[in-house]
């Protein structure tokens, strides 16, 4: 009985890490499916050729004859006699130490703070490995290859005739020098962005600056989201020279011999109410032979704005928009994003198309793809097009019902073929006119919102597989955006939390988990106490990214996936706007490493931006909050540890703190952190059980809100 129990947990536990760390250890040698399965002692093969699969795809492992494959990738053991040097990021832990991440390489990297050099989370560095400990490779990093950013905010401290700004960096605080003409306008405790001139070589030396911009001693609501972006290295100002080159764009929009001309189609855009630039707009008609088509329209960004321009090198060095709460910081100066490019109502404009035709059970049976001229007629937003689904009348009400019934059957079948559909609530806010929060509420998915993004799916994936299958002999270079198996570890300390809250999943193989992660996802919409699960099943997923090697999209379940559909807004559809155009008729290979070291950093900016979105929502949620200080909110306990429990709103989903010592009692955390037991009496606490507090303090320059409990 035992030994069953074992060998399942074996088999569970089964993951791409474990199968490549064998290859890691044996380099020399080709293996076979038998001999895997004899090593990590598994009674089945369960995902075992998949997982090979895959890797084999990712270039870590390499089929020497069939059934048996030989290592490619990075070795983990140092050689007696020859230095491992390795490039990764660097994942920067809060305690001042890190990680390298290696592509290939079976284990991080671990670096001691007094190895870091200057790196910060987020460089691109390399590394040596210097011992191994425990079979855990310990490295000093020698060079940094990319910095993540180069702009900080700090406080500047006059002091002993030396300027110095203090800046606080996960957790430590780096000393950063002005020259003196930088001091000479500054006053003592000033918050101000700077910018690195010179790094930290060795431990002795010193990090200069020179300032950006001063921001006072004064908070304000302008301060902290200009903070925020440039905390997280956006430049709050476009140069002179981007902006000059903006402004000399041509407006004049005329046809071109490679351009289809779509201006008598019936077209549309279909946004958020408040949004300005509209990246995309959907056509629909009938073509002379009866069959239907159906257009998606994207703007063509990549007409004007070309490679190495001024305007280019900013949108890379920006990498994306970056949307707050108050304010969007876009990727291309607002002649072009909200002008030239947008595809406003009643206005001429190109674009880059893919049109699908439908037979009569309204199933693709072609495609055809390439630039275009479009004319708006309307401009909707989500609820106008809400509206009209559920009943109200329009003269584009046949269409609009028409393709919500396609985008429906489109994404029942994706559904169908393993995509995961987790909603995840949104948190939006109504504003006053000076900007304050007067109100918090959790943003509606409708009909009209998939309606359009089951066609930007469509458009994303279409586009992706014409690349992809274009030479399979010598694949193009291209921006695939890509999204790995969920961990294996995370997977099952999460299945273990499920069922404590009496959930079941299978997660066996990767069909399963999305299959039972789908069942969840309906789970939560009937029982509000399961919520919980979703947020903590979302950690157990890989960070999808940008990458030129095509592993798939596993969340929606695609062999072939890109991002083509918002180039206004992200530079990798410009990307792959670029290398799609070049390559629809003739072939042309932009430079692999190049699109690499793109993809790299386009994916850091991205994750960058969503850190900063993520601050910009919990200071106005502490800013709401100041108005409620001494009111009693229910709320539902989404975490704890050994000093308190964290506290999620029911109403408004404001996260805050709720520490062991106000409680008139003894607590004590479980080992495995998912409930807690009183020492003195029968009361007990679990994650997601309701709790009912009382707000005592919200600070938003700290982002904290502070509870203490209610006694009933």
């Amino acid at each position: 009985m035992k030994k069953k129990k074992s060998h399942k947990r074996t088999e569970s536990l089964l993951s791409p890490n474990k199968v490549l760390r064998i290859f890691a250890e044996n380099p020399d040698k080709s293996l076979g499916i038998s001999a895997l399965k004899r090593r990590l002692n598994l009674q089945k093969l369960g995902p075992m050729v998949e997982i090979l699969e895959t890797m084999e795809r990712k270039k870590l492992i390499s089929k020497t004859s069939p059934g048996k494959w030989t290592y490619i990738g990075l070795a983990i053991t140092p050689k007696k006699g020859k230095e491992e040097i390795y490039e990764g990021t660097l994942d920067m832990a809060r305690a001042g130490f890190g990680y390298v991440l290696c592509k290939g390489l079976a284990r991080d990297i671990y670096v001691a703070p007094k190895n870091m050099m200057s790196a910060q989370d987020g460089d691109f560095v390399q590394v040596k490995i210097v011992r191994m400990y425990m079979n855990k490779p310990e490295g000093v990093i020698l060079k940094i290859l990319q910095r993540s950013k180069s702009q900080f905010v700090g406080v500047y401290r006059a002091h002993k005739n030396q300027a110095v700004v203090l800046v606080e960096s996960h957790h430590h605080v780096m000393e950063v020098f002005l020259p003196k003409e930088e001091a000479d306008k500054l006053v003592d405790f000033d918050r101000v962005i700077i910018d690195i001139t010179k790094w930290k070589e060795k431990p002795g030396d010193r990090m200069w600056a020179k300032v950006v911009k001063n921001l006072g001693q004064e908070s304000s609501i302008e301060v902290e989201m200009q903070s925020i972006l440039a905390e997280s290295g956006f430049p709050l100002e476009f140069p002179k020279a981007a902006l000059d080159e903006a402004n000399q764009i041509s407006d004049k929009i005329s046809p071109a011999d490679y351009r289809k001309d779509l201006r008598d189609k019936i077209c549309f855009t279909i946004d958020p109410v408040d949004a300005k630039d509209f990246d995309d707009a959907i056509s629909i008609h009938r073509d002379e032979l009866g069959s239907l088509e159906i257009g998606v329209h994207i703007a063509d960004v990549s007409h004007y704005v070309l490679p190495d321009s001024a305007l280019d090198k900013e949108a890379l060095r920006r990498g994306n928009s970056v949307y707050l709460v108050d304010r969007v910081l876009p990727m291309l100066p607002e002649r072009l994003s909200n002008h030239l490019c947008s595809l406003r109502p009643n206005e001429d404009k190109y674009t880059f198309s893919v049109i699908f035709t439908f037979d009569e059970e309204y199933t693709i049976k072609k495609h055809w793809i390439g630039k275009t001229i479009i004319h708006s007629k309307q401009r909707f937003a989500y609820e106008d097009v809400q509206k009209i689904l559920e009943g109200e009348s329009h003269e584009l009400e046949d269409h609009l019902h028409l393709i919500n019934r396609i985008t429906k059957m489109i994404r029942k079948e994706r559904m169908k073929n393993g995509s995961i559909d987790f909603e995840s609530p949104e948190v939006r806010f109504k504003l006053d006119d000076q900007g304050i929060p007067l109100e918090l509420y959790v943003k509606e998915r409708f009909d009209a919102h998939m309606l359009i993004e089951e066609l930007m799916l469509l458009a994303n994936q279409y586009v992706a597989k014409f690349i992809s299958l274009k030479n399979k002999t010598f694949p193009i270079p291209f921006v695939y955006r890509i999204h790995d198996l969920p961990d294996p570890m995370k997977l099952e300390e999460f299945q273990f939390f499920a069922q404590e809250m009496g959930v079941k999943l299978d997660l066996s193989n990767p069909k399963k988990i999305s299959k039972s992660l789908n069942i969840l996802s309906e789970k939560v919409k009937e029982d509000d106490s399961l919520k919980i699960l979703l947020p903590l099943a979302i950690r157990t997923m890989a960070k999808a990214e940008y990458n030129p090697e095509n592993i798939g999209h596993y969340g929606l379940g695609f062999e072939f996936y890109t991002h083509f559909t918002s180039p206004i807004r992200r530079y990798a559809d410009l990307m792959v706007h670029r290398i799609l155009f070049d390559n629809l008729t003739n072939e042309k290979r932009y430079r692999p490493e190049m699109i690499e070291a793109q993809c790299r950093y386009i994916s850091s900016q991205e994750r960058k931006a969503m850190e900063a979105e993520r601050e910009s929502v919990r200071y106005f949620q502490a800013l709401y909050m100041q108005a409620h200080v001494g009111e009693i909110f229910e709320g539902r306990i989404t975490g704890m540890n050994d000093r308190g429990f964290f506290v999620q709103l029911i109403d408004t989903m404001c996260e805050g703190s709720l520490a062991m010592d106000t409680f008139d009692d003894n607590i004590a955390v479980n080992k495995n952190r998912l409930s807690a037991n009183s020492t003195l009496s029968d009361q007990s606490w679990k994650m997601g059980d309701k709790i009912k507090v009382k707000l005592i303090s919200s600070d938003p320059e700290d982002r904290a809100i502070v509870f203490e409990p209610v006694i009933e």
